[in-house]
């Protein structure tokens, strides 16, 4: 937590406000957080009651909203969700938003995780069709197009698909001034790895996600740590999902473009068909910010 607080601190842009949820840590956390919003005005830190147990997923968002309504929206023209296990690089923010203002087609965006692996810093392998979820970075108009964040699993992948699907550009840079190392690795769970694979698993089903691009993306992340079985640990979660009737997310029009995309990706690559998207979604795009 410190090497993030101190990253933020040594941005060359910082937040104009920075509001830390804190939702019931048992640790030393209450007391680092009031240090750090002693010293920096702009560090405002929220206590939310502890809810008895991690929830990643819906978890992560009801934590972002117990502190992203504690402020005024349209005060600000960018907004960024961010984990506090991640050290950034000085050049994070302002390079961010100066490729927005450059594109203002670009709704939201983000630099690249990388995990440290014996000693040695190792890419996390996230599509550049994507914004990554532990520092979501958002265009405010574009964050109130899309309606915010689905409190589920699989949250920080369904905003980039409705943002994209409104004519919007989500992307992600491999770059030195973007690239952060990630202090915990995507997947985990406080129970295991293998729960945090089913449940993204789970996750894709609840997205609607089709069948054979997630089959496809769990022989990719097999490649990974856990070898092999990481990936068999995503399928069972998502053919798990599949024969209890899980619920899905409730907007059959949204689930119909993520699935003609992956179907498309599958034949093209993801690249393309992101850009054949963008294309058409050109004429559909409509941000107000632009026309103030």
């Amino acid at each position: 937590m410190r090497r993030t607080l101190d990253s933020v601190v040594a941005q060359t842009v910082p937040p104009r406000l920075w509001v830390i949820v804190d939702d019931g840590s048992t640790d030393d956390t209450p007391q680092i957080l009031a240090e750090y919003a002693t010293r920096h005005d702009w560090i405002r830190v929220v206590q939310k009651p502890d809810r008895g147990h991690r929830a990643v997923g819906p978890g992560v968002i009801e934590a972002f909203y117990a502190g992203y309504e504690t402020v005024d929206p349209d005060a600000f023209s960018y907004s960024c969700k961010l984990d506090l296990d991640l050290d950034l690089p000085n050049r994070y923010f302002e390079t961010l938003m100066d490729r927005m203002e450059a594109n203002p087609r670009i709704g939201t965006c983000s630099g690249k995780p990388y995990i440290r692996r014996n000693g040695d810093l190792m890419s996390e392998r996230r599509g550049d069709e994507m914004s990554v979820g532990m520092t979501k970075f958002y265009r405010q108009t574009c964050f109130k197009a899309i309606g915010g964040y689905v409190r589920e699993v699989m949250w920080d992948a369904i905003d980039c698909h409705k943002a994209r699907s409104l004519g919007w550009i989500a992307v992600s840079w491999d770059h030195p001034d973007l690239n952060f190392e990630h202090l915990r690795p995507m997947g985990s769970s406080q129970q295991s790895i293998w729960t945090g694979k089913r449940r993204h698993g789970f996750g894709q089903y609840f997205m609607g996600s089709d069948p054979l691009f997630y089959t496809a993306t769990c022989a990719f992340r097999m490649a990974e740590p856990p070898y092999i079985l990481g990936g068999l640990a995503m399928l069972q979660g998502y053919v798990q999902a599949w024969m209890r009737g899980d619920r899905r997310l409730d907007d059959p029009d949204l689930i119909a473009f993520i699935r003609a995309y992956q179907r498309r990706a599958l034949r093209v690559g993801k690249a393309r068909a992101v850009a054949e998207i963008e294309a058409e979604r050109a004429a559909v795009w409509d941000d107000p910010g632009q026309t103030a």
